[in-house]
């Protein structure tokens, strides 16, 4: 049977769990080189453990930081060679929190890692993929990013701002075939959705229901490997010509 990424070699970021850790693992038995990266270096551990040794590695990055990616990149060049996709899936989210009541340290902290993050992830990737006149990369944004939810101030305009990110790179990329698209979760079962609730957890289970399951047209939360399986078509040839696009996998929570 086909493997779609054979012969290519991936960096995840954010793959220590939920969407991130089911990216990087698709993408390895669909038989990539992939590096794991995330602050959580157990988590790393634990996640590569269910994948060829041979064609993982796992790297603790601070997406955050220019030196980390910089380092990643000549790390896993060493080890692969150079970088064919790059998935951005590190992210964080916001409590719902009126702007009056929004700290200016939680601001940074939501843009840098949200935003950030991307910026610098392809200013260290991109020159290698010029030269080879290949390569993918997929923002991981949300759909908040376009259709927005009061409290969700500093959420909503970094995930906006990494669309137009993504889209200003897809048009100053394509002339090196570098392709770049965003995939837009909706409301995802993964660990971080409890933190944009406040309470105690039997609260924060009711609100599950009545702020995120109950406004998915489908009627169900999103799945890491609904992310994982619509970023590997938009990492494999299949998807050679599409760029800039903007993916919803939401249910239909955009509509």
């Amino acid at each position: 049977m086909e493997k779609l990424l054979e012969g290519k070699t991936a960096l995840v970021t954010g793959a220590a769990s939920g969407m991130g850790k089911a990216i990087a693992q698709l993408f390895s038995h669909e038989g990539a080189n992939v590096v794991f990266t995330d602050l959580n270096q157990d988590g790393l551990k634990e996640a590569v453990k269910e994948c060829d040794p041979s064609r993982t590695h796992f790297i603790k990055v601070n997406v955050t930081s220019q030196e980390d990616f910089q380092h990643a990149v000549e790390e896993v060049e060493g080890k692969f060679g150079t970088i064919d996709v790059l998935v951005n899936c590190a992210g964080i989210p916001q409590s719902f929190t009126d702007i009056e009541e929004l700290e200016e340290e939680s601001w940074n902290r939501i843009i840098d890692v949200n935003l950030k993050s991307i910026f610098l992830s392809v200013k260290n990737i991109v020159p290698n993929m010029k030269k080879q006149k290949a390569g993918s990369i997929i923002n991981i944004a949300s759909i908040a990013g376009v259709r927005a939810r009061p409290g969700l101030n500093a959420y909503c305009a970094s995930k906006g701002a990494a669309i137009m990110l993504s889209k200003s790179l897809a048009l100053e990329l394509a002339p090196y075939n570098v392709r770049v698209n965003v995939i837009n979760p909706g409301p995802a079962e993964t660990p971080m959705i409890g933190k944009f609730l406040k309470g105690n957890p039997d609260e924060i289970d009711d609100a599950k229901k009545s702020v995120f399951i109950d406004s998915v047209p489908l009627g169900r939360l999103i799945q890491p490997d609904d992310i994982a399986r619509a970023a590997l078509y938009l990492a494999s040839d299949h998807a050679s010509i599409v760029t800039g696009t903007v993916l919803n996998v939401d249910g239909g929570r955009g509509i």
